[in-house]
């Protein structure tokens, strides 16, 4: 999985993009970005986009956002991306008076914010921001560190206040050069001549990562993302071979080797508290790969921390597909992380959309290595992560339970399922962004929002608005739909949104949401609800979904449902 080189990106921007999906992106620098825009383009085709990109002139960052008539407005970009360069700040603080310069990071972020809100004002767009990478004048030498009057100390201070002023508005995004420079070191990122002669700070050679970092924020804006690790066991989890070694000596805890899969244990548990799934799929005997979990003090990762656990003789190819079918996710969504090269082969060859990382041969790699590919991008986090675990813990309990039911109706009524249902609520805003841009099977038109774009919506007359949360005897489900419906006239509402996650697919949910839309509707006092299906790669599982549940199918994607005429759908929800 190694990034490919500028002069391949370089080839890959003048490929033919017209059949890939556009997304259009503006760069604004105070230095020169040509490079940066050609290794973006290159690297958008390597991912599947067509990066229509509008890069602007060399220093015209304030011109461009505050003309009203630039280009930058006329391009209407999905992403403004915001490169002010830690060579030309240096600059601006040697131009600063002395009596200044302890204030220097608050007016460098009093500018940064203007640009944000001001954009914000004039143009519905994601923000991306590269913060600053570290560079030292070593004019005070490690008392740097100590006072305010060093460009250094104020540096530190402006990247930490840029984060906290990204924490605060949410369609805004970094970039993090700081950490790309940390990793691979400034003589990487960095070519002293380039910068002199065409004021561009990147090496060409560090292009091609810098451009992974901006498309994995994309592609986690337009949902595509991992949601899923499928772990293996021996030798990967823990070092040697449970069955054979025995419970005392596999390798994990703080001595030697073992201290490297203690490290990786964490990392995945982290993973785990942040929202990412955690499966494991071992060729063993259940009771034997358990034991570790169950028994040995030095493991991080308990049983409880797994969603789903796989452990027999059958090929793991047929055991993904088993995993992923219960969980319910898309195999794009998943990683699969094995140490032995044949079945990562077996896996990749049967399975061709998982992400399957060559890990490398020596255990203590396996985390620098995994941490370097960036697999777990986000671009949206919320409370209801933290339970994702047990949610999908329960979806197995159930699914094992299903089975001893001959009549599918029998199995739904004893669940016991009940839904609250409400208009957007405040403290829901981060998840329902997040389920935007997270669905992408169960979304009738797939429209991604920002937190801001929802909190927007949901204090707007001219929408109505309904979020689901579902819950059961097995547990609880938490924030599972939306709804957005647009007040298109005095008598017609349009679903703009309906999305779903598919943890609850064919449980009756979709009829009672439908029903709960028509009850709005005719409270409201609306005769009519228009509806639309836009097809997508993946959604195709909702293409005559409205006309299943009563509307009129008018052609072309188009549906309607006379609201005085509409007959409820039969649900075992209450």
């Amino acid at each position: 999985m190694q990034n490919p080189t500028f002069i391949t990106l370089k080839k890959n921007a003048k490929q033919p993009m017209d059949s890939l999906k556009e997304y259009k992106i503006a760069i604004l620098g105070n230095c020169s970005t040509q490079h940066l825009a050609t290794a973006l383009k290159g690297y958008g085709y390597q991912e599947g986009y067509n990066l229509n990109i509008f890069d602007s002139d060399y220093n015209q960052i304030e011109a461009q956002i505050m003309d009203d008539t630039s280009e930058l407005y006329n391009h209407k970009p999905d992403a403004v991306l915001l490169y002010m360069s830690t060579e030309k700040l240096y600059e601006n603080f040697c131009e600063t008076s002395p009596e200044q310069r302890e204030n220097f990071a608050d007016f460098t972020m009093q500018k940064i914010n203007n640009y944000w809100q001001t954009l914000n004002s004039k143009i519905k767009t994601n923000i991306l921001q590269f913060n600053f990478i570290e560079i030292d004048d070593r004019t005070f030498g490690n008392y740097g560190n100590k006072t305010p009057s060093s460009f250094l100390f104020q540096l530190r201070k402006l990247n930490f206040t840029l984060m906290e002023l990204a924490n605060q508005t949410k369609n805004a995004f970094l970039i993090d050069l700081s950490t790309i420079q940390n990793t691979y070191g400034r003589q990487a990122v960095h070519d002293d001549k380039l910068y002199y002669i065409a004021k561009m700070p990147l090496s060409t050679n560090i292009l091609p990562e810098v451009s992974k970092q901006v498309l994995d924020v994309i592609q986690a804006l337009n949902g595509k993302f991992k949601k899923c690790a499928i772990l293996d066991l021996d030798n990967t989890l823990w070092g040697g071979v449970i069955g054979d070694d025995g419970l005392k000596s596999i390798q994990i805890g703080e001595l030697g080797l073992g201290h490297a899969f203690s490290e990786f244990q964490m990392w995945l548990k982290e993973l785990k508290n942040r929202g990412i799934i955690l499966a494991v799929c071992s060729k063993n005997n259940e009771n034997i790969a358990k034991e570790p979990f169950e028994k040995h003090p030095d493991m991080i990762l308990k049983l409880d921390d797994i969603s789903m656990f796989v452990a027999n003789w059958e090929d793991k190819a047929t055991n993904i597909k088993y995993i992923q079918e219960t969980i319910n996710i898309g195999m794009d969504s998943i990683v699969f992380i094995d140490d032995n090269p044949f079945e990562r082969n077996l896996v990749k060859g049967m399975i061709p959309d998982i992400t399957v990382p060559e890990l490398p041969e020596d255990p203590a790699l396996y985390l620098s290595y995994l941490k370097s590919l960036n697999l777990f991008e986000t671009a949206s986090y919320s409370e209801n992560d933290k339970d994702r675990t047990k949610q999908y813990q329960a979806e197995v309990g159930r699914t094992t339970m299903q089975s001893n039911f001959q009549n599918f109706d029998d199995y739904l009524k004893s669940l016991e399922m009940q839904s609250t249902v409400h208009p957007f609520e405040e403290f829901e805003i981060p998840r329902i962004s997040q389920l935007t841009q997270r669905s992408n099977q169960f979304n009738l038109r797939t429209i991604r929002y920002t937190e801001a774009e929802i909190e927007q919506i949901a204090n707007d007359d001219k929408y109505l608005t309904l979020s689901f949360s579902l819950k059961d005897k097995f547990g609880d489900y938490g924030l599972i739909s939306v709804v957005i419906a647009e007040k298109q006239d005095e008598k017609t509402l349009f679903l703009n949104t309906w999305l779903m996650s598919c943890r609850v697919l064919k449980r009756g949910m979709e009829e009672f949401i439908i029903n709960k839309v028509l009850e709005m509707a005719k409270e409201n006092g609306f005769s009519k609800v228009t509806s639309e299906y836009i097809p997508t790669p993946k959604n195709a599982m909702v293409e005559k979904m409205y006309a299943k549940l009563g509307f009129a199918d008018l052609g072309g994607g188009k549906f309607e449902a006379n609201v005085d005429e509409f007959i409820p759908n039969k649900t075992n929800i209450k």
